[in-house]
């Protein structure tokens, strides 16, 4: 089956195409440049694959949580894709891609996903690996202080080696020093669209694939108080 991967919830816009076994990607951070890089790097992997985006099997999307603007024209962008190739879309985390690229990267099978959330917060996941090879969420995805991740995640982990991932762990380094026993991968910041491929093949083969009118963001706090910030949009 083949896929194209977009992403655009973070600092990060990303992209990956999977066709017949070969993979196509495209990476770059450009914080405020999502809405004029997405569409070129789609086009620049199609065109190195020589392929329409008629022939794909599907489009997957980066749900969210993260930059309130940029999931939105993450999932504007592979709205309008889908739409106009009558292409199946899923949607998928950014926490859990970020875990899953831990253990693409380096075998890691328990991992804490944390992003900077603004506002002395932190977006954060638990994952662990299932027996298909994908990251899970043991715990639901939340909002919450960085002081209180350790509360947050010590009472779901298991006994395997906990890692971290994302940037929050550069940006509350000292209110995160209080979980145990854990290793930080310093780079993995930012989801990959290459990881999220991998999740979102195994959510199409599971038949969770939806029309692009249905595509739903995550953006697990309130849009309405981060509205009322000064020069938030």
């Amino acid at each position: 089956m083949n896929y194209l991967a977009i992403d655009a919830s973070t600092e990060a816009c990303s992209v990956a195409l999977c066709y017949q076994g070969n993979l196509y990607s495209r990476y770059q951070l450009c914080p405020q440049s999502h809405s004029l890089m997405l569409l070129p790097m789609v086009d620049e992997v199609l065109t190195e694959a020589s392929l329409k985006l008629t022939q794909l099997d599907g489009l997957i999307f980066g749900r969210g949580p993260g930059s309130f603007t940029g999931v939105r024209i993450g999932i504007g962008v592979a709205q309008g894709l889908a739409y106009s190739a009558d292409l199946p879309v899923v949607g998928v985390s950014t926490l859990q891609t970020m875990a899953q690229q831990a253990f693409i990267n380096k075998g890691q099978t328990q991992v804490i996903s944390a992003i900077d959330a603004r506002m002395a917060e932190t977006y954060c996941g638990l994952f662990a690996v299932d027996e298909n090879k994908i990251m899970q969420p043991v715990i639901k995805e939340a909002v919450i202080a960085p002081a209180s991740v350790n509360d947050y995640i010590t009472p779901h982990r298991n006994h395997d080696a906990l890692h971290g991932v994302g940037s929050a762990w550069n940006a509350y380094k000292e209110q995160l020093a209080n979980i145990d026993n854990i290793s930080i991968n310093d780079d993995i910041e930012f989801p990959t669209a290459v990881a999220m491929l991998a999740i979102g093949k195994e959510e199409f083969k599971l038949g969770h694939g939806v029309v692009a009118e249905q595509a739903q963001p995550v953006y697990l706090r309130d849009t309405v108080t981060w509205k009322k910030l000064p020069g938030r949009k």
